[in-house]
This record gives C-alpha cells, structure tokens and sequence, in this order.
C-alpha cells in the first residue's frame, strides 16, 4: 500500500478580532443568580472566553461574537434573559455567492487545519443556485470501516495530468510508441493565478512555498522568478498572447505549463515540446459562450493534453444576460466527450466559484478531473472579499502587511482541512480513489432531476429563469 498522502499543519491564529455570527444578548437586572446558570454549562466554555476577552478588550466595537448558537443557554435559562443576536459587521462579508457562512468556514479551516462544526448544525438552504442545488449521496457513511482520515482504510485522492492513449500496441512487453508525460498529484487541486481584482503580489512567494509544502501546483505569471529553484516542479508557468518568455533552463525544471487559448495553440505546445518534451501542456479556455465548444474542439487535437476551462468567480458563465453554472457546463462537456469517444483521453481542469470543499468533489462528479482555486486562499488570509476593494483603498484584513510565515501557514490549512473533507466526502460516499469519482453523477443527486421526476407529471417542465 502506499504512504498516506498528509500535510503538516500548525494552528495560525487571526491577526485581527475575529468577525463572529453569533452574540448573546445578556439582560443581567433580571438574573436570578441560580447556582446551576445555563453560562456554566455551556459545552463550547464560551462564557469563560468572553469574559477573557473583555478583561483585555483594546477596541471598544470589537465585541465577543463567538457564540456556536446551539441556543442551549437561550432555551433553559429559567428567567428567560439571553437571546441570541447576530453580528452586524458579519452580514457585510463577501458577497451573493460568497457568503458571511463560506468566509468564516474558511477561516475557521484556515486558523486550525480541522472540519468546522457548527453547534446550530446546519440551517442553510436545501436547494438554491450553482453547487446549493446538488447533493451527494452519503448511504455509505452508516459503515464503520468508511473512516479514512483515522486510518481505517486507505483511500486515494490523487489525480494523473495529461493525454493518456485509449489504447496500447505492444511490441512483446513494450509498447510500440512512447507514453505521453503524466503529472500526479495527491489531490485534485491546483492552485490558479490570482483573480486580476485581488492581485497581491508580495502573496506569490508565499503561495509557491505552499504549493511546494503540500505537494501541489501553482500557477504563475511567466514574469514570476520563484525564490527557491527546488520549487520549480510546484510552478506551472502562465504562458498569456503577451507574456514574456520563460527561460529555456527554468522551464526544463517543470512539469506543467498552462497556454493561453488562441488560433495557434497547437504549435505553440509543438514549440515547447521542442524545449522540454516531457512538460504537460493545458489550454486556458475562458467560459463564455463559445467557451464550451472550443473546448470540445480543443479535446479532439492529438496535441491538446489538458484543457483547463474557467468561469467567473462566483461559477457563471462569463458575458451571458442569462449565464449557466459550472456544473452543468462541466455536465454538458464531460457528457459530449463522452459521446465523441475521447474523455478518457484527455484531462479537465475546472476553476471559478469553487469555494468549498463539497464543491471540489460536486465538480469532479459533474466530469472534471481536478479543481483549481484561487478566491479561497485569500480568504483563509482574513480577506473580508470587500465589495470595495481598490488599489490604495485602506483593507480592513491588512493584507499590504501580512507575514510570510503566516500566510503560508494559513494556506496550507486550508489545502489540509479540504483534502481531510475529501476524504470523509469519499467515505460517506463508498469511493476509495478519486479518479473514480470523476463524472459519476449516480453518487449525486440533482434538484431539477428530482423536481422533474416528481412533479413534472403534474406541472409540465419548469420555464427557464424560474
């Protein structure tokens, strides 16, 4: 059997106060001053902590909101005086798509490496837009030996990059033609070039020494000169229509460079085979609505190996009125490779509105072979995803300021935290190797499947946009 693939983590607390959902509001005139008070009980010690953090408050807005809301306090105070309050500073975080609930998830994996729990358990919808409206199946998760993270059976989460052949001519043992090059990875994850809206580039060095600790791939601007040559098989460089050049002798040192869709994208990987014929090539295909057939045209060139097609940051459509979600793009490629012969032979990389661990195995169920991120890292940095952010404006996480070591650690967490919630994905699911995972919609379900099965006899199909 093969090492378990494992990522050493340490916890990094915040820089700044945290932003908490939850508050108690305390109407202490009316306590009774019971001897058994609800506040001792409390199973997270909450109570204690709060009274820690005044004892050192230095701002006087930065109030305790750490409650877990598991209203057990609010629900057997016997006078009836704590109520449960929400953080106001908390509902102005992130955005439509990335909201206050998968920002301070992501802080909490990013301060502690661990899967969050929430004491309120889950209170979100059962249905909604993008990744919200599929569910995965989770009938294996009753037997005890599913338990991968505690090493009760091993299960794989690595991933191959590149073309594989759909079939092998042998000359006795050995094949006829050279096998093409292949990446493996420990996980389905790559981590993409900086959003062009939150370009930090004291962050790039920080980001290659993550991708080098947990084993991973970043992708860099070609005019990025990592600080450490050893890192170079952990960069894959982003060849754009104007970029500068990649040094011959450096681009030898890697194993994937990513190249700019356009006109002349076969010969230009033909030309970088010239200089390192074992590197993999993948075609960045922007998701507009051309987007979905290139990328099927670009599948049926023996030169493609892999294509990385991306959306926008929230997972739609790029300029669409009416804009469709990653995975039914993911859905309506993968289905029609499958149709032409050819999925097996070439590899999917899928990027945009990936921000939650569930959503890098969804994608993989909906056809992709790996996910790649970017949004999420920032945040595991205390990015607020302002609305506001512009060059020269004040940042309220200070990220101008932030320390190399600090970053580091926080991203690296967050990779552990999503690759031990893969895991127990997997598990709960009866899958033991991630490549098996890939486009197996059976172990999924699909809210507009299951409308249409159940109510459509009776209401005909559901019209589009509503």
């Amino acid at each position: 059997m093969p090492e378990k693939y494992h990522i050493q983590t340490q916890p990094v607390p915040p820089r700044r106060p945290r932003i908490g959902k939850h508050g108690v509001v305390d109407w202490r005139e009316d306590c009774a001053r019971c001897h058994n008070c609800v506040k001792k009980a409390c199973v997270y010690d909450r109570y204690k902590q709060e009274a820690e953090y005044i004892r050192n408050l230095s701002d006087v807005d930065a109030l305790f909101f750490e409650c877990m809301g598991c209203f057990s306090c609010v629900q057997n105070c016997t006078k009836g005086i704590l109520c449960l309050s929400i953080n106001p500073a908390y509902e102005k975080l992130g955005n439509k798509y990335w909201k206050p609930d998968i920002i301070k998830t992501t802080w909490v994996q990013a301060e502690t490496a661990k899967i969050p729990v929430s004491g309120a358990g889950y209170r979100g919808p059962f249905s909604g837009h993008g990744f919200d409206s599929m569910w995965t199946d989770m009938s294996e998760i009753v037997r005890p030996t599913r338990d991968g993270i505690h090493g009760r059976e091993y299960i794989s989460t690595s991933v191959d990059i590149g073309r594989k052949p759909s079939y092998l001519s042998l000359n006795g043992t050995q094949p006829v033609a050279g096998l093409p090059p292949l990446v493996s990875l420990p996980m389905p994850l790559i981590i993409d070039l900086s959003s062009p809206a939150h370009t930090l580039p004291k962050l790039d060095a920080a980001i290659e020494q993550t991708a080098g600790d947990t084993g991973l791939i970043a992708i860099m601007d070609s005019s990025y000169r990592p600080m450490d040559e050893a890192n170079l098989e952990n960069i894959a460089f982003y060849l754009g229509p104007d970029s500068p050049p990649v040094p011959d002798a450096m681009l030898r040192k890697t194993r994937l460079v990513e190249i700019a869709d356009g006109p002349a994208v076969a010969e230009r990987i033909k030309e970088i085979k010239k200089i390192h014929p074992q590197i993999v090539a993948a075609i960045r295909v922007e998701l507009t609505a051309a987007g979905i057939g290139r990328a099927i045209e670009l599948a049926g060139l023996g030169e493609v190996e892999v294509i990385h097609v991306v959306a926008d940051a929230n997972g739609n459509e790029l300029t669409a009125q009416k804009p469709r979600f990653l995975k039914d793009m993911l859905r309506q490629i993968h289905t029609t490779l499958i149709e032409k012969g050819i999925r097996d032979e070439i590899t999917l990389m899928a990027g945009g509105g990936i921000a939650l661990p569930e959503h890098m195995a969804k994608a993989i169920i909906c056809g992709a072979d790996l996910i790649t991120i970017n949004l999420p890292l920032l945040v595991a940095l205390e990015c607020h995803l302002c609305d506001s952010c512009r060059p020269g404006t004040p940042c309220p996480a200070r990220l101008e300021k932030i320390d190399f070591k600090y970053a580091v650690g926080r991203m690296t967490n967050l990779i552990a935290a999503w690759h031990d919630q893969l895991i127990e994905l997997m598990g709960a699911m009866g899958m033991r190797e991630a490549r098996r995972l890939r486009g197996d919609v059976g172990r999924a379900m699909f809210f507009e499947n299951l409308e249409e099965e159940t109510f459509g006899k009776l209401f005909g199909a559901r019209k589009a946009g509503l």
